[in-house]
């Protein structure tokens, strides 16, 4: 039995509320479990230097966890982000460029901010799941306001945890479970069933080949409900 009684391949209890930021192009609050997270998509006509005269856009994400996010205080990242949300940010932003036509954005540049408001595990990948509906309503104001001719994005993309904790595969860990794991695994995937990232360790003991397939089906069945939901928030 896992601690809040949840069944083994059993996700969190988690929400999708759209547009709760009023200036920004596209936002989301995405809540699963005890972990809150707010993404906010900002459209701007502008590139980076390295795609200047190029006709294609960019995305790129910013993450950060608020002071009393989690169970300890966090330090505000001032001056720049420290090294775990430097890593976190790549892979949001990795992630996410996976499923985008930047062609279709022209010279412009779609900014995904990802701000953990609660934190009890699996931030990056509520990150990541956010940020498509985030990053979804943001092309659909490109496309009421003529930025763009059609939707760059390809298809949903989400991503969820899976682990070992006392011999057996667990889907969705929160943070007690995390910090107990023998094994923790990030998992992103698009709809079609095809990862774009897969971060796995093992704390204590090594895994087979076949604890990995195991575990990879759970992360595509976590997948497949987030990827509904989302769906169904967006109304597609």
């Amino acid at each position: 039995m896992r601690p809040d009684g949840r069944q083994p391949d059993q996700l969190r209890p988690f929400t999708i509320e759209r547009n709760v930021a009023k200036f920004a192009e596209g936002s989301c609050f995405l809540k699963i479990g005890d972990t809150h997270m707010l993404v906010t998509a900002t459209v701007e006509d502008r590139v980076p230097p390295f795609k200047k005269n190029s006709g294609e856009g960019w995305l790129t994400a910013e993450y950060s966890m608020l002071p009393r996010s989690g169970r300890q205080r966090n330090n505000r990242d001032l001056m720049k982000p420290n090294g775990r949300s430097m890593e976190i940010q790549r892979l949001i932003g990795r992630a996410l460029r996976a499923v985008v036509d930047l062609d279709k954005l022209g010279e412009r540049t779609l900014t995904i901010d990802c701000d953990a408001i609660q934190a009890d595990g699996g931030t990056r990948c509520a990150a990541i799941t956010g940020a498509y509906v985030a990053a979804y309503d943001a092309m659909q104001w490109m496309l009421k306001n003529r930025m763009i001719k059609q939707m760059a994005l390809r298809e949903p993309i989400a991503a969820i945890s899976v682990g070992i904790r006392q011999g057996v595969e667990i889907l969705d860990l929160n943070y007690d479970e995390d910090s107990t794991a023998h094994t923790d695994m990030n998992v992103v995937m698009v709809e079609s069933g095809k990862f774009v990232e897969i971060q796995g360790t093992a704390e204590q003991e090594p895994f087979a080949a076949d604890t990995l397939g195991r575990m990879l089906k759970l992360a595509k069945k976590g997948i497949d409900e987030l990827v509904l939901a989302q769906k169904q928030a967006l109304g597609i």
